[in-house]
């Protein structure tokens, strides 16, 4: 007997309903026969399908799932995740390829030999200002240093300043002015104070294009050279050594003019002319000492002794007794470096004290009403706006405008600063084609000098004035600057101090470069004695020379660098050597020339502007004087 099964299936899990182990039957074992009832077979019927549907669902356990090869796995188990199937074989891919676009050129490239990179190359202006600071070594006077770089020169005049005992030391040194073999005092004392300015401005640009000490070492020959026009060592001065070696007009005897001779084969007398009275010699040579010393303010010796002797020449251009120009009467130099006045040598050299010594005394006569009357700093008279070696009236007043636009001294200064600022804004108008101050050539030359001869050592100077205002400017967040009701961008005055720059460079009708040694044509015949006689170890005489001078053949001597006078109001250059006007070079020429290149050269320095803080660096806080501290405490 057997437990009765009411839902009609054996107890036994089988895998076929009829033909499975557990289910031995005869298929027909449930047919329905005649003698049984109808609901016996109805249920019997219902039975048999619960039965089956109960051993799929059994299968189904036991037997897993169906057969991979019928259906395909859409999902993976990653353990912490499930993802589909396609995403993950996707990512891999992805990853895959980023790894040989990616990190595989970066594993090759660090295991690869390090190389540093190549600078940029050097703009044409810094090319050029490589040449144009070579043209001092070529001018240099006395016993040279080694190394001077300058193959064709030696040592000369080595008894200049013997006439004149009271010198201790003599005269020996310094540089030669231009084509001749004299030592102009006045322009070398300029052409030392617009050195020292670009380097105190344009240090770091220098430095980056390896010229730093170099140009430091330009200044010191020249500044090392004036302290010997006058005795240092005494607590006052009482005459100055205005220039070594003279020219007469006309002259029929041997001087440095008559003769054709090389700085070392000179054979004749070289005088010196001293002077009792001059503050606009005076007045230069300290702007050149107080420069000078900011530029060696890290020699504190040094620097000390430059700004105390600027000191005692400030005396002597102040000296009441003293109040002449220091080329009147002096037929030696008045045909040459004449000049005009000397109040704006007041203004100039109080400037260059002031920022020199922090004594606000200088700053107190450079702001003078009276300075600024008497020196007509404030009339806009057009020639009075031309800077030169002559006139420092436009150079004066921005270099105390910059006090204006960075320190902001206030009262008692402001008012007359702020004239001075308002002057040196008119003269930047004056300086563009628009306003018909100046005429320019077709070639697009400006005439700052009436057309005449040695018109580019103006051009210069005007370029470097506009480029430095602009770098003032964007150091001190100031966009422009207006003329009249007209605003202007400081890029105006950038683009028309490269285009004066690029003209000499040879962007001009002649397609000449007018400093030599600089681009593919430049001049061949400059006037100069060193550079047009061979130097063939024979010495020539004084007229023996003039064979050198009047040859038409090129100079033996290439004088790198040197900037000559340049072309006329009609954009011609001649390229002759005794046409001194446009073909020889000159110190005071060649230092606007170097300034205004700086000034537009473009380096790898992270700050191709100005250095707003060194000029100060001498400079107390400006303001009232702290009050006197509290009288001790007594019981």
């Amino acid at each position: 007997m057997h437990t009765g099964n009411h839902w009609g299936g054996s107890f036994e899990i089988g895998n076929d309903i009829h033909g499975g182990p557990y289910n031995s039957a005869p298929a027909d074992q449930y047919e329905t026969t005649e003698w049984e009832d109808k609901g016996a077979a109805s249920r019997r019927h219902h039975i048999q399908s619960q039965n089956q549907d109960l051993d799929e669902m059994q299968q189904s356990w036991l037997l897993g799932p169906e057969d991979p090869k019928k259906k395909k796995k859409e999902y993976v188990d990653l353990g912490c995740i499930v993802c589909k199937r396609k995403l993950l074989k996707w990512s891999i891919v992805t990853i895959l390829i980023a790894f040989i676009v990616i990190g595989l050129p970066i594993i090759i490239a660090k295991s690869l030999p390090k190389h540093k990179a190549k600078p940029a190359p050097p703009d044409n202006y810094t090319l050029a200002l490589h040449k144009a600071l070579l043209f001092f070594n070529a001018q240099k006077s006395g016993r040279l240093p080694k190394g001077n770089g300058i193959p064709w020169r030696s040592n000369s005049a080595l008894n200049d300043g013997s006439d004149v005992p009271e010198l201790t030391g003599g005269l020996v040194g310094g540089y030669y002015d231009a084509g001749d073999n004299i030592k102009f005092h006045f322009p070398m004392a300029f052409t030392m104070t617009m050195l020292s300015w670009s380097v105190i401005e344009y240090r770091q640009k220098y430095e980056a294009i390896n010229e730093y000490s170099h140009t430091r070492e330009l200044i010191k020959w020249g500044a090392d050279y004036l302290l010997k026009t006058f005795n240092s060592s005494a607590p006052r001065i009482d005459k100055i050594a205005a220039q070594v070696g003279v020219a007469k007009i006309n002259a029929t005897a041997p001087d440095d003019h008559y003769c054709w001779e090389r700085p070392e084969d000179m054979d004749y007398q070289r005088p010196t002319t001293m002077i009792t009275a001059g503050p606009d010699l005076a007045g230069e040579m300290a702007a050149a000492l107080a420069a000078a010393s900011i530029v060696f303010r890290d020699n504190t010796s040094y620097s000390q002794t430059l700004a105390n002797n600027a000191a005692k020449l400030y005396v002597f251009a102040r000296d009441s007794g003293k109040r002449s120009p220091y080329s009147r009467g002096i037929p030696s130099i008045e045909p040459y470096y004449n000049s005009t006045g000397y109040f704006d040598e007041y203004m100039w050299s109080g400037a260059w004290l002031f920022y020199a010594t922090g004594n606000s005394s200088y700053l107190n006569l450079a702001t003078n009403p009276s300075v600024a009357k008497n020196s007509k700093a404030l009339l806009m008279v057009r020639d009075l706006i031309v800077p030169s070696w002559d006139n420092k009236l436009p150079l004066a007043m921005l270099l105390l405008t910059r006090l204006r636009i960075f320190l902001n001294p206030g009262y008692p200064y402001e008012q007359m600063l702020g004239m001075y600022h308002n002057i040196t804004d008119l003269t930047m108008c004056s300086y563009l084609h628009q306003y018909n101050i100046f005429n320019f050539t077709k070639g697009g030359l400006i005439q700052l000098n009436h057309g005449n001869p040695q018109t580019l050592q103006y051009v210069a100077n005007a370029a470097f004035l506009a480029s430095l205002y602009a770098d003032y400017n964007e150091a001190a967040r100031v966009p422009g600057w207006y003329c009249g009701g007209t605003f202007f961008a400081n890029k105006v005055l950038k683009d028309f101090a490269a285009s004066q720059l690029d003209y000499i460079m040879g962007k001009n009708p002649m397609k000449m470069s007018y400093i030599v040694g600089y681009g593919k044509k430049f001049p061949r015949h400059p006037h100069h004695r060193g550079a047009s006689t061979p130097n063939d170890h024979t010495h020539y005489s004084c007229t023996g020379g003039w064979k050198w001078r009047d040859t038409s053949h090129p100079n033996p001597n290439t004088i790198t660098g040197a900037m000559v006078g340049g072309p006329d109001k009609f954009d011609h250059f001649g390229d002759v050597r005794t046409d001194y006007g446009q073909s020889e070079p000159t110190l005071a020429g060649n230092a606007g020339l170097v300034s205004a290149l700086i000034s537009l050269t473009v380096t790898n320095a992270t700050d191709n502007g100005v250095d707003r803080n060194t000029m100060f660096s001498g400079v107390p806080p400006l303001g009232p004087p702290s009050p006197p501290p509290p009288a001790p405490w007594t019981p």
